[in-house]
């Protein structure tokens, strides 16, 4: 019997207050009169405090601009760098959105498919294989949406020893739960390596890591060059992110680390309910995720081996709807029978969907 109410874990937005110094920063301006318009690439106050978080690899204001939140952009990036013909690899499972993007984009969807019981390990003979002279870019999470999975330096080394020796590709790595982690080192940015050849790109914003859910501001690091093509283009085709908006998250750069030492404190009781929640289910197997506020189960016991793998994952997903739990099929992420769950959600909501879930599957 279906659940008049269902208890969604699939969204991709926590369930976080905003910071009381981004409120009082946008709140000052707003009190202020007119308000002022930020140039297309976004206020130099944030571009220099974004550059400063990234001080010790020089990246410098001139190489960022500030977006209407993250999913601009990635489409700023792709579209600057894509010709026609031209692959975007995409280590999966990844993000749902991805795909659309690249396509809207004008390229064309190379999945590389990485192993759950291999720990998602991005193997560097693995990508030199899947290289083509057709691949532009091979686009990363990290940490990764949907696994949790964070790719630490020794990894991230090797991964660039390959790219290096392909100098027309780009390696462009969404990093927008930088903050979001559970490990005992930070999680790393593209930004910290060297790039001589100009082929490092970086997107970040403000809506998962520091809590500015629904305020729109994200941003790019770039070539200065390529940067200024993403501003030209924004400049055309949108305005630049109003000035409250910014000033909040010149505020939340500002704290950031207090921010998501808070956001981390307030996720951990709820991440070991889930994980433990998981492990007791039957024929349910998970990796702890490390980083982001998602969980990654592999379900494929209950799938229906007589339809196709992303037909039963959707009917799994629905199977499980109708119990009053939504979820993201795993098979939108390039992995049918897995699913993604999130724990940024209120406890009792957490505690109810997961006695649902024991209760569907037993």
């Amino acid at each position: 019997m279906a659940n008049s109410e269902v208890i969604s874990l699939a969204s991709g937005y926590g369930n976080f207050a905003p910071p009381p110094a981004a409120i009082e920063r946008a709140t000052a301006v707003l009190r202020s009169g007119q308000l002022p318009i930020s140039s297309i690439e976004g206020l130099p106050a944030l571009r220099a405090a974004l550059a400063a978080r990234y001080a010790a690899s020089s990246v410098s204001a001139d190489q960022i601009v500030v977006t209407a939140g993250t999913k601009p952009a990635l489409f700023a990036l792709l579209k600057a760098v894509l010709r026609p013909g031209d692959e975007v690899l995409l280590p999966t499972p990844n993000w749902f959105g991805f795909w659309k993007l690249i396509e809207q984009a004008g390229g064309i969807v190379r999945p590389l498919s990485l192993a759950a019981a291999d720990n998602y390990a991005l193997h560097p003979a693995t990508l030199e294989a899947a290289l083509t002279p057709r691949t532009r870019v091979l686009l990363l999470s990290n940490p990764n949406n949907p696994t949790g999975r964070v790719y630490h330096r020794t990894e991230l080394d090797a991964v660039l020893g390959v790219t290096r020796q392909h100098p027309g590709l780009f390696v462009l790595s969404d990093e927008i739960y930088n903050f979001i982690t559970f490990g005992a080192e930070p999680v790393p940015s593209l930004l910290d390596w060297a790039d001589p050849l100009g082929q490092h790109l970086v997107v970040n914003g403000f809506s998962k890591s520091l809590a500015l859910i629904g305020w729109g501001v994200g941003y790019l690091v770039a070539p200065a060059t390529l940067a200024r093509a993403c501003a030209a283009w924004q400049f055309s085709t949108a305005a630049a992110v109003p000035v409250p908006n910014q000033l909040a998250a010149l505020a939340a750069t500002e704290s950031a680390s207090a921010i998501a030492s808070q956001l981390l404190a307030q996720l951990a009781a709820n991440r070991t309910l889930l994980l433990n929640g998981l492990a007791s289910l039957p024929q349910v197997s998970c990796s702890a995720p490390e980083a982001t506020y998602y969980a990654f189960p592999d379900f494929t016991a209950y799938i229906d081996p007589s339809l196709s793998p992303e037909a039963a994952s959707a009917a799994f997903v629905a199977r499980l709807q109708a119990a009053g739990v939504g979820v993201v099929d795993g098979a939108t992420c390039g992995a049918p029978g897995f699913a993604r769950l999130s724990y940024a959600v209120p406890t009792g909501d957490l505690q109810e969907a997961l006695y649902r879930l024991r209760n569907e599957l037993q």
